[in-house]
Order: structure tokens, then C-alpha cells, then sequence
């Protein structure tokens, strides 16, 4: 057993503990990661405060890349000395949405969620909080939870590939499927927002809205792409309205945040026939209205969006073009490094509507 620092939620609702957990060895399919960084993502402050349910004890994160310390027998695609990205929602390949190319709604995606993967010191069983307990020096995960790194991309760079970076590009090319030309308004400039807000503009789009509640974020926004930007307030759609040809509404709202009366802004915000994606994940509180008779009258399409609707073994390479381009900045996201212990620290950032993306550098 190796023993390695890591921050581990012993219960919902309780303060992440920085502490010493044994680590397995590296047994058949398996693979051994020694994390480089790993980004702090509103995924993981939905597990704490139990918008999202995993079992507990867990150590957490999701978002990382590292090097390969050891493989288990029948690994093939990784060796010792790999950089390798984690993949959080591996797809199984048998299942009947990865028998059809959804390979995002996976059925057993999240099923090694609930195995052990850890051990306390005092012998305490542990799970992963998303398959890959990233938020620790190093971690064992499934052969499936690892990619290679594209050629030329920084270790810590590439952590963000392993959900902001899929997630917004995937929002704008899959799911929105932004065409040329056309305008869209991006709600939430986190790191999912700037990663969405970048990848419209690869997509060549007109207009870029970004919306957020912190004026503080203006600059941030315009350096990812942004051509507007709008603070949060009742009248959001108005705005934004007012901003587009006629005042019709952009062609696509991107929501980024998860909140019921920011995907209901988002939604009014969109022209007829517009289309809105939403990202952010809310709680089951978060109840969003809408009547008969706007439905039909608009005919606009309101859609989620998992994952980005990306395949990361399809979408790594695309997303290496972009970087090695220039087209595609991972580094501008990140508004503040820090080390294991800041992550209470960046989950209040997160709270107050701070910053881009909080990254864990080991």
C-alpha cells in the first residue's frame, strides 16, 4: 500500500479534510496516476453539499491529468512514464446509448463511483467521488479513466481536457452545434463558461454575450472571446435582446450555472427558433416553468447537455489541434494555483462568483 496526501468528504455537508490515505496496488485493468494537477470544478461542491450523491466517505475531483507510475496486467494503451489525462465518465461500450454513440449517457459510466477505492490510515474504506478521486497526490483508477495526452500539451494544461475544456467545446459543437455566423450568449463565466466562450469563437460565432453576476469578470470574458458582456440582473433578457439584430434574441443561450431562473433567462433571451443547452447542474429544488402556449409559439428547443455530449477519445485530438493552433487557450482559464489545502478556499471563491478556474498543482 502506498500512502499519498489527499482531501477526503467523510460525510454531505462536512469540511474537507486534508489527510494521509493508502492507496491499493495496481491490480488487473488497473492503472496508478501520479496527478500533476488537477482543476476544483462546481461538480465537486455539488457532491459536498449533496446536489450530487456519491457514496461517502470519498476523496474527490474529477479533473486531472498526471503521469503513469504502474499499470495492471491486460493495460495496453498506457505504460510507466505516459502522460495521461482522467477520463471521470468512461464509457462501458456495450451498453445500448454507447451501442448507438452516446457514449456521454453511458449506463455504467459512474458505476466504480461506489467500489473502494482507498483506504484512511486508520483503515477506513474510501470511494472515488467521480471514478478518478483526482484531489490527491496520486490515485489508482479503471484502465478506462485514462487517456494519453495529445503530443505538445503541459501536464498541467491538459487537467482541464478532463471536463471544463470537454464540456464547453462539446456544449458549442455538439449539443448548441454553434454554426457560423450565428450569435449566442453564454451564461456563468466560470471555467466550464470560459472553455464554452472560446470554443464559440472557433465556431466562428457572430456575437458572444457573456452574462454573469460579477462585473469583475468583463476582462476574463472578452480575453476568451466575448464580444458583450452583461451583468446579471432582472432584466438580463431584455438586455441581451437589445444587443441582436431587431431585438429578436441570439440564435443560442449556453447556461452554464444550473440555477431554475437562469436556464428560464437563458430561454427568453433566445430568438424564435433559437436554441438553449443547458450545462450547469442544479439540484432537484430548481424547478423551471414554462406554459403551453409559449412552447408552441416560440418554437424554440431547450436541450441538456452531459458531459458536453463528448466522446473524449474522438474529441482530445480535435481539441490538441486547437491547442497547438493557438485557437484554443487551457491556460487563460486559470485565474489561481494552489495546493491541496486551498480547495475550501476555491469552493468560496465559486460561491461569491469569483474567478475562472482554480487549479490544484502538485
Amino acid at each position: 500500500m502506498a500512502r499519498v496526501r489527499a482531501a477526503v468528504l467523510s460525510a454531505v455537508g462536512a469540511p474537507l479534510e486534508i489527510t494521509d490515505i493508502e492507496l491499493p496496488e495496481t491490480g488487473p485493468g488497473r492503472v496508478r496516476v501520479r496527478l500533476a494537477a488537477a482543476g476544483v470544478c462546481h461538480s465537486d461542491l455539488s457532491l459536498t453539499n449533496g446536489t450530487m450523491r456519491v457514496p461517502v466517505p470519498a476523496v474527490l475531483g474529477h479533473e486531472g491529468a498526471g503521469t503513469v507510475v504502474s499499470v495492471g496486467e491486460g493495460v495496453t494503451h498506457v505504460a510507466p512514464g505516459d502522460p495521461v489525462v482522467l477520463n471521470w465518465a468512461p464509457s462501458c461500450g456495450s451498453c445500448h446509448h454507447c451501442s448507438i454513440g452516446e457514449v456521454w449517457l453511458c449506463a455504467d459510466a459512474l458505476s466504480g463511483a461506489g467500489a473502494v477505492h482507498a483506504r484512511t490510515a486508520d483503515g477506513t474504506d474510501l470511494h472515488p467521488g467521480l471514478n478518478v478521486a483526482a484531489f490527491a497526490e496520486e490515485t489508482v483508477v479503471a484502465a478506462n479513466c485514462v487517456l494519453p495526452v495529445p503530443d505538445g500539451i503541459p501536464l498541467t494544461d491538459a487537467a482541464l481536457l478532463g471536463c471544463a475544456v470537454l464540456t464547453g467545446y462539446g456544449a458549442v459543437h455538439h449539443s448548441a452545434r454553434v454554426r457560423e455566423g450565428e450569435s449566442v450568449a453564454v451564461f456563468g463565466v466560470g471555467g466550464v463558461g470560459l472553455a464554452v466562450l472560446q470554443s464559440a469563437r472557433i465556431a466562428g460565432a457572430g456575437r458572444i454575450v457573456a452574462v454573469d453576476v460579477s462585473p469583475e469578470k468583463e476582462e476574463l470574458a472578452r480575453a476568451a472571446g466575448a464580444t458583450d458582456f452583461v451583468v446579471a440582473s432582472e432584466t438580463t433578457a431584455k438586455e441581451i435582446r437589445k444587443l441582436t439584430g431587431a431585438a429578436q434574441g441570439v440564435d443560442v443561450a449556453i447556461e452554464c450555472v444550473g440555477r431554475a431562473v437562469t436556464i428560464r433567462t437563458a430561454w427568453e433571451s433566445t430568438r424564435r427558433g433559437g436554441r438553449t443547452t443547458v450545462v450547469g447542474i442544479g439540484g432537484k429544488d430548481q424547478q423551471v416553468t414554462f406554459n403551453a402556449l409559449e412552447i408552441f409559439h416560440f418554437g424554440r428547443t431547450l436541450s441538456g447537455c452531459v458531459y458536453g455530449n463528448s466522446d473524449p477519445v474522438r474529441d482530445l485530438p480535435v481539441l490538441a489541434g486547437h491547442i497547438r493552433a493557438g485557437r484554443l487557450d487551457l491556460s487563460s482559464m486559470v485565474t489561481e494555483r494552489i495546493g491541496l489545502d486551498g480547495i475550501p478556499a476555491a469552493f468560496d471563491n465559486m460561491l461569491a462568483g469569483k474567478g475562472g478556474r482554480a487549479l490544484i498543482v502538485f
